[in-house]
């Protein structure tokens, strides 16, 4: 057999009862054992160290010396652009439903009719064929912008200038190696920028193949960690999109209608709010892993658990990606449609991500303050005035209670 691809299904196969050979999955460049002997006794797993490692053995976007083009590993600081006000995505590829496809849409309505979603929307690839046909639509019309914007959000605009191959990816459809060859290609011949090829390029030689190493070399005891101790239920709102948080009432409903949100709407929208409130991480694990067409236990949970909630103690990540309604504000254009005034913190009518954001960062001093990346931001927190740390305090307090009592917010 393939290696499976989450413990749990392992597990039942290898307690089957019947003598197993196990061959490498190879939708992943990095095997599992090759990432156990890369994680040896380091005491930190840092995916840029991984990363590196990655494109020195792949050679993408490798220089003939040995070193990377542009003379740096990451342009990450380059790959978060806000959306200029006229520009839009380009045209999604679209998919006529076959035969087979209708069956089973007719199916899943007959016998899970009352589930969560939408199977109007369903526009997926279903064939090695169309999944090809969406990666050359990428290339063509998405590549080139998605370094600089793979990280905004708009109205209207859920795909942008982002791929949408990651559930294809992830069954089997397309060969990540193909993936990878294919975008070193198209920087090489000048048709893409540098920042466009290297962010994308790392999303799958690096962070994929990462959190799936992380995962595999954690597991079981991975999935129970929550070292914040967080115990709060997932909010309804989760479920229905019925908030007046115009950010998680448009990326809850995108997910309803299409399965689909892209790194950034899943991280610091849903995922922040998530970690702000302090959401039991397996409420919100099993809400990733119920809801977005490309999420699979060994994906989902390192970066659900590990980035999103930042509940194994920074092992995957070395600080909680918090931020507040002003992050979203300068990435998006949600807020300017939003009842929620994104520059009011304590008022009534002030964005709840303020409050929370504040409040998070002083429930869990004892156990952030340390952590040299939030070190300016606890500077920060320590020269507001006493009266103005209170007032957020006491506004967070009354939003986390609106929360336990199932109040609308």
């Amino acid at each position: 057999m393939t290696e499976c691809g989450e413990w749990r299904l392992e597990q039942a196969m290898v307690n089957c009862g019947l003598p197993l050979v196990w061959h490498a999955d190879r939708r992943f460049f990095c095997s599992r054992q090759a990432f156990a002997r890369w994680a040896g006794d380091r005491t930190q797993l840092r995916m840029e160290d991984f990363y590196r490692g990655m494109r020195k053995r792949s050679g993408l976007l490798m220089q003939a010396d040995g070193t990377p083009a542009g003379s740096a590993w990451n342009f990450d600081r380059e790959n978060r652009k806000a959306l200029p006000r006229k520009l839009h995505g380009p045209f999604p590829a679209h998919f006529p439903l076959d035969a087979i496809t209708l069956e089973v849409i007719e199916l899943v309505r007959a016998r899970f009719s009352d589930h969560y979603g939408s199977l109007d929307g369903f526009d997926y690839p279903v064939t090695h064929a169309q999944a090809q046909s969406l990666w050359q639509h990428f290339l063509d019309f998405g590549l080139a912008a998605f370094g600089d914007f793979q990280d905004a959000m708009a109205e209207g605009e859920p795909f942008l200038f982002h791929s949408r191959i990651s559930a294809a990816l992830n069954i089997g459809l397309l060969d990540v190696r193909q993936l990878c060859a294919d975008v070193d290609r198209a920087y090489r011949q000048g048709r893409v920028p540098l920042n466009a090829a290297e962010g994308y390029i790392r999303q799958l030689i690096g962070w994929r193949e990462y959190v799936r190493g992380i995962y595999w070399l954690r597991m079981p005891e991975y999935a129970g960690l929550n070292g914040l101790g967080n115990q709060r239920a997932l909010p309804e709102f989760y479920w229905t999109a019925d908030t007046d948080m115009r950010c998680m009432a448009q990326v809850i409903g995108q997910t309803m209608a299409l399965g689909y949100a892209h790194h950034i709407q899943r991280l610091m929208v849903t995922g922040n709010f998530a970690l702000l409130a302090g959401i039991a991480p397996p409420e919100i694990c099993e809400w990733y892993l119920a809801v977005y067409l490309d999420a699979f236990d060994w994906v989902e949970l390192p970066n659900t658990l590990g980035m999103v909630m930042h509940a194994d103690g920074g092992f995957l990540g070395s600080k909680p990606y918090c931020a507040s309604g002003r992050y979203i504000q300068r990435m998006s254009d949600h807020c300017s449609e939003c009842r929620y005034r994104v520059d009011h913190a304590v008022e009534e009518d002030a964005c709840p991500f303020n409050a929370l954001y504040w409040h998070f960062l002083m429930r869990h001093r004892q156990t952030l303050s340390d952590n040299p990346r939030l070190a300016p931001v606890y500077l920060n927190l320590n020269g507001l005035p006493a009266e103005r740390r209170d007032a957020l305090w006491q506004r967070g307090e009354q939003l986390l209670a609106r929360l336990d009592a199932g109040e609308r917010l």
